[in-house]
């Protein structure tokens, strides 16, 4: 074979790259080589570009049980128990073919959680798209949101929240990451690795197909208008098989039969062969012949690049194989001897005996390129961090702007969206989705974990390094309104094409910015996903660095939900608000902006903030709670009143503005970082603002809980005074109203 320049780019491979690989071989590759290669060295497998940065994350702490570099990150949760979670991202393929890339990126995810020997116990979702006026839009969120529902619901496997954003920067690459948590027992955490020169490889699972070959290529390019074309590289999935796989798995893992065991997702059976080896320090020798396959005359290259779901690889321990083949079989599952570990380090495959690719598996993984990309400050960033908020003109009246903020999809309550979610399955939720981080008890103890994902791109946008910091903010301060302290987190980075160099600076400065807020938090990072060229024809998606973070709650029965309980209850407002509109909801609905810069974060202030909540939450202070964030204070009191039905009336300090009349918009819509609305009754208001005296944390009470409107005035003049009753119904028909059949074929 030689360096072909059109084969080389249909394999997304640089000329450089190909005499690497000639070098690590000694020789040319062949054909299937090549494709193991384009595959294992691709953007979404190597983290070529990506890596030099992700080794500067706080990936330790005293809880955690595994970091990165396995198939999913674990903690430890006490009674010897682990929490097993991680985020990955299905951007490309749901753009393509929305409900089977959805789909497909719920099974892959749940696959990479019980691989490590945890029972899958809740589902989250971080979803960007385009403006819902277009029906592309539409048809995509559609999609996605049926796929995710039809695959998470059809195994039995709740999903308690998440997040939905709208801008017109996804509208040709909408971001579709999935969070997966499941529970271990801490000593039996299962690793993918393969060791003992002998012991039997195991293909089980699924037969294999053509589809979803060169998916992991298909998602390290950008999208043009020939994207369309890329469909066969799509996975189908089957969330019964999947079922099936689960319990077969776990089932196995109690035997004590494995030496490991890894998904074959992005890169299928390439991927798991060599990194299972590469982790081992040992060679996997397999025979494509013995695969079982759904479709006639497949080929080595076609066969070790499927990315067909529901299957894995297994190592077994000698003599044990009879054993985990009953397993399977009572499970009615494909269990085949498809090769043995060797000594040799070498991934080698044959097919009827001949070897047809042989490769160190160091050269598949650790050896991979790994670029240090050139960086440049982006030349928009200047101009768009500046706001003259007097340049705006005339403000809006503030009950039209609320009235319209709450109608933005991107705030408006995700209801169409949960609807179509099993969020009640096997019984661990105890919050409902929308009602705050989601939460679930760990049965068998008085625990219960609360968990967030969380990004807001136009922050990003105009500060990566402040912008990450406040993703990391928000996530954790959303679960420690729960009442949980926050004990470890996983990444989902979502950013354009990483050669260039605006790209790439966007994408190190907010990786630093990461780093910075969980370092000072103590959240360690133990594992994600890095998602890149996520743009179409040039133009990137907003920088989107989805944070997820997990929660610990000691005592179940004091978990908090947004919602006010009960009239005469006390409304407390936690931190402090200041004139900080840049990067707005409030700046984009109102005046289609994205201008400023985000607002600031004094991370101990934050830290303060969740010790004042959780340590409410667990002495019973604190009655309810909700952040502050998009849109700002009057829109975080709406939705404390929504679906309970309890009204509230405060009074509120002004926030000095920098423009005549801006005021009480600051007041109203800034998303000033650390504050959040909590509820306490009256008996134990002194309790509560004496803990936050103690902290140091701003508190003042504010008003009453009670009636059926919303009244807020500043300073004693009322600004606000909407019926709750129409405030619910802009809020909760927001999105449902796109889908109408009337708009819905416009």
């Amino acid at each position: 074979m030689t360096s072909d320049p059109i084969l080389l780019e249909r394999h997304g491979l640089k000329p450089d790259e190909y005499q690497r690989i000639v070098d690590a071989l000694h020789r040319e590759p062949t054909l299937t080589e090549l494709g193991i290669f384009s595959v294992m060295w691709s953007e979404h497998c190597s983290y070529k570009s990506s890596r030099v940065h992700l080794r500067t994350l706080p990936t330790t702490g005293p809880r955690v049980l595994q970091g990165p570099g396995e198939n999913a990150g674990a903690v430890d949760i006490g009674d010897g128990l682990a929490a097993v979670f991680k985020i990955e991202s299905h951007n490309h393929p749901s753009f393509i073919e929305p409900y089977q890339g959805a789909a497909t990126g719920v099974g892959g995810i749940i696959r990479d959680i019980f691989t490590m020997g945890a029972r899958p116990i809740a589902l989250l979702n971080s979803l960007r798209f385009g403006p819902l006026d277009d029906p592309l839009v539409r048809r995509t969120f559609a999609g996605v949101v049926a796929g995710i529902g039809g695959y998470g619901n059809s195994i039995g496997i709740p999903t308690v929240g998440g997040e939905v954003g709208f801008d017109e920067s996804y509208s040709g690459n909408p971001l579709v990451n999935v969070f997966c948590l499941g529970i271990a027992r801490a000593d039996d955490i299962i690793k993918g690795v393969a060791s003992g020169a002998g012991n039997a490889v195991y293909y089980v699972g699924a037969k294999t197909g053509r589809d979803g070959i060169h998916g992991a290529t298909m998602a390290s390019a950008e999208f043009d208008e020939k994207s369309s074309e890329k469909r066969p590289a799509v996975q189908v999935g089957d969330p019964f098989m999947e079922k099936l796989l689960l319990e077969a798995c776990l089932e196995v893992m109690k035997t004590g039969a494995l030496i490991g065991i890894q998904d074959m997702g992005a890169a299928g059976l390439t991927c798991s062969t060599s990194e299972m080896g590469s982790r081992g320090g040992a060679g996997v020798e397999i025979d494509v012949s013995l695969v079982p396959q759904r479709e006639t005359g497949m080929t080595p290259y076609e066969i070790m690049l499927s990315e067909s779901q529901e299957r894995m690889l297994m190592v077994v321990k000698r003599g044990r194989e009879a054993e985990v083949e009953q397993i399977f079989e009572k499970w009615d599952l494909h269990a085949v001897r498809v090769g043995e570990v060797t000594t040799d380090g070498r991934l080698r495959v044959k097919n009827r005996g001949e070897v047809v690719a042989e490769i160190p598996n160091r050269a598949l993984t650790d050896d991979a390129p790994v670029y240090r990309r050139p960086m440049a400050e982006p030349a928009y960033i200047k101009n768009a961090q500046q706001l003259s908020i007097a340049s705006l003109g005339k403000p809006a009246a503030s009950a039209d702007a609320f009235n319209r903020l709450l109608g933005s999809p991107t705030i408006a309550s995700k209801r169409w969206v949960y609807r179509q979610y099993d969020h009640m399955v096997r019984t661990n939720t105890l919050v409902l989705p929308g009602m705050g981080a989601g939460v679930v008890r760990v049965k068998g103890t008085r625990r219960a974990l609360a968990m967030s994902v969380d990004c807001d791109g136009r922050f990003v946008y105009l500060d990566p390094f402040a912008g990450a910091q406040l993703a990391v903010a928000e996530a954790a301060r959303n679960v420690a309104c729960a009442g949980a302290q926050p004990i470890g987190a996983t990444n989902c980075l979502n950013f354009g094409n990483p050669e260039r160099p605006e790209i790439m600076w966007q994408f190190a400065r907010a990786v630093e910015g990461m780093g910075a807020a969980c370092r000072a938090l103590e959240i360690p990072i133990t594992g994600g996903n890095v998602s890149l060229y996520n743009e179409t024809d040039g133009r990137a998606v907003l920088p989107t660095p989805v944070l997820g973070v997990v929660g610990l709650v000691e005592n179940a029965e004091r978990v908090v939900r947004r919602a006010f309980q009960g009239p005469g209850d006390v409304i407390v407002m936690l931190g402090d608000t200041r004139e900080e509109l840049g990067g707005s909801e409030y700046l984009k609905v109102i005046h289609g902006l994205i201008r400023g810069v985000p607002p600031a974060l004094d991370l101990g202030r934050e830290a303060a903030l969740y010790r004042v909540l959780i340590a409410g939450a667990a002495a019973g202070l604190i009655r309810s709670a909700h952040d502050c964030s998009d849109g700002g204070f009057a829109v975080t009191l709406a939705e404390c009143s929504i679906d309970t039905g309890f009204g509230a009336e405060v009074d509120l300090p002004a926030v000095p503005s920098s423009a005549a009349g801006f005021g009480d918009i600051a007041t109203l819509f800034s998303e000033s970082a650390s504050r959040a609305v909590v509820s306490v009754s009256v008996e134990r208001e002194a309790e509560l603002l004496a803990l936050a005296s103690r902290e140091g944390v701003p508190a003042r009470r504010i008003g009453l809980v009670g009636g059926d409107r919303i009244r807020v005035a500043i300073d004693g003049r009322r600004v606000l005074d909407e019926s709750l009753a129409v405030t619910q119904r802009i809020w909760t028909t927001a999105i449902g109203r796109y889908f109408e059949p009337a708009r819905a074929i416009a």
